[in-house]
């Protein structure tokens, strides 16, 4: 049985505090503040990034620079604004000069963001960029073959359909790319509408089947060919 709303946003401020006091990788000796997250405790639309930036690193929240405007403008173009939505990152502290994550930085951060999923129940989950888009969905395949296809995947305990798109970061640098952004976040409001998925089976429970002799059910996402 699901947590009530005022159980799950309990949970989440405590999540916070956690996150703030964080000393799980070195990143936290050289970050001006940690950044959480930010939005709709209760949003069916959440966005993850890569990691806080200089201006997120100074202000404590995601996406306040130049590719948070744009995700702004895209946001308002299919109708929607920040405050209906959550935004976070798979790192909750910023890399020394924007370096790329390090294994250990994702894999201490990590459950961070499986609990923001898990309290917030989002039905839509976009992947922003190469490093969300490989940790969410599991796979070693870059942004530019799965961008703008939804999949379903299991987050946090939750079955939510997970949009990968490319960073506004890289939109803001390549004409092409933000077209392809743009249109791509188009499709947003009809996925917001659609049905939830069955749950993916576990490994468990696939184990289980085979055992048992009947047939194994396929994974949504491969029952559908996204990786095919």
């Amino acid at each position: 049985m699901s947590a009530s709303a005022e159980e799950r946003r309990e949970q989440l401020v405590a999540l916070y505090k956690e996150v703030q006091g964080c000393t799980k990788c070195p990143l936290y000796e050289t970050r001006t503040k940690a950044v959480f997250g930010s939005g709709n405790a209760d949003a069916d639309l959440m966005f993850v990034g890569e990691a806080p930036g200089a201006e997120e690193d100074r202000q404590g929240l995601p996406f306040v620079g130049r590719a948070g405007q744009l995700l702004n403008q895209m946001l308002g173009e299919i109708g929607l604004v920040r405050d209906d939505v959550f935004i976070a990152n798979v790192l909750k502290s910023r890399p020394p000069g924007n370096r790329d994550p390090l294994p250990l930085e994702i894999q201490a951060c990590e459950p961070y963001l499986w609990q923001q999923v898990r309290l917030i129940e989002p039905r839509v989950v976009c992947t922003l960029g190469n490093f969300a888009t490989k940790l969410l969905t599991g796979s070693p395949t870059g942004i530019t073959r799965v961008r703008g296809t939804p999949q379903v995947r299991q987050l946090g305990g939750r079955t939510v359909y997970l949009l990968p798109l490319f960073h506004p970061a890289a939109a803001l640098r390549t004409p092409s790319v933000k077209q392809t952004l743009q249109e791509d976040f188009a499709t947003i409001p009809a996925l917001l509408e659609r049905p939830l998925p069955d749950p993916v089976p576990s490994a468990e429970e696939l184990a289980e089947a085979e055992e048992e002799g009947g047939s194994t059910p396929l994974p949504p996402s491969d029952q559908l060919g996204f990786f095919g």
